[in-house]
């Protein structure tokens, strides 16, 4: 999809850090609600052409969001996320990992803290997110794993998804 919307996936192999800049062409509160509402999430947080799946979600501090990402065959990719702090409409953080269908977080796999930070820019809103990982292993791990072209196709899904709602 060709776009004039700003979109960084920035690398930063010193800080063991993504940082993720994204433009929406809608208002920040439409935004905010498709990241922190399961219903709206499971209509866009997974690469094409899988699909999520919430099973719990408790958004508050302290409260979790176990998801599943499920491939068409049915083969299904558990994560869990814990929100750390949030405060509406401007940021969330989180502390994310691969987990089983249980929730039990897998210790294998890298784990993140993810910042998250919404931001009016003119009429649009900017999302800009940094995700930091315990060290290069993991960092270079998610990106041989596919982070950016899985990113990107999941906020493509994003768009469409913000297209029909406003």
């Amino acid at each position: 999809m060709k776009t004039d919307l700003q979109f960084d996936f920035i690398v930063n192999k010193e800080k063991n850090t993504l940082t993720v800049n994204r433009e929406f062409k809608v208002d920040r509160q439409l935004v905010w609600d498709c990241y922190t509402k399961s219903e709206l999430l499971d209509q866009w947080f997974a690469p094409t052409p899988l699909k999520a799946k919430t099973k719990s979600m408790d958004f508050k501090e302290g409260g979790h969001w176990h998801y599943a990402m499920i491939e068409p065959n049915g083969t299904e990719y558990w994560g869990w996320t814990e929100y750390i702090a949030i405060k509406p409409i401007d940021y969330y953080s989180t502390l994310d990992a691969f987990s089983n269908e249980k929730g039990e977080v897998n210790p294998n796999l890298p784990r993140a803290k993810w910042n998250v930070n919404f931001s009016d820019k003119g009429n649009n809103t900017l999302v800009h997110t940094v995700v930091i990982y315990d060290s290069l292993q993991d960092l270079e791990a998610v990106i041989k794993m596919g982070m950016k072209d899985g990113l990107t196709s999941t906020l493509e899904r994003l768009d469409g998804l913000l297209l029909k709602l406003k």
